[in-house]
């Protein structure tokens, strides 16, 4: 069988536990047809670039599948259908990762403490380097001779 990352987003006015549920109507789609559903992960409630049929916001949801082609057909065929899912994209890869996709670990990173990246450059009392003082030529002070 073929291995598959397939993301979808659903609507901003869904709950998580909707979400949820379209995820576990979509693995007894792939089940049914002989495929099985790996890693969940839901990147929750994210703004998107422009709006997608009134929608500012949107659920994100990553899945991991192992399915032959027709299962995966035929759940992108009922996301078609479905009026809760807005966008949905399916790409084939050689193998699965494993741990946190690169979302969940771009929200790792971005919950450090940002005060420990140490002193700044160029700030107050900070090193200029090469760079001559400022000061007023009469040649830019604009008065004429």
């Amino acid at each position: 069988m073929a291995l598959y990352e397939h993301v979808f987003i659903a609507r901003q006015d869904l709950s998580a536990q909707q979400v949820e549920e379209l995820v576990e109507q979509y693995k007894g789609v792939l089940e049914a047809n002989e495929g099985s559903l790996g890693r969940v992960e839901h990147w929750g409630l994210k703004s998107l670039a422009y709006r997608i049929k009134k929608n500012r916001k949107a659920h994100y949801t990553l899945m991991d599948i192992d399915a032959p082609a027709p299962a995966v057909a035929e759940m992108e065929r009922q996301m078609r259908i479905n009026e809760n899912i807005l966008r949905y994209m399916t790409i084939r890869v050689d193998a699965l990762e494993d741990g946190p996709s690169a979302m969940m670990a771009k929200r790792d990173r971005d919950d450090r403490d940002r005060r420990d990246r140490g002193p700044r450059r160029g700030g107050p009392g900070g090193d200029r380097g090469d760079r001559p003082d400022r000061t007023a030529d009469s040649s830019s002070s604009g008065e004429d001779k």
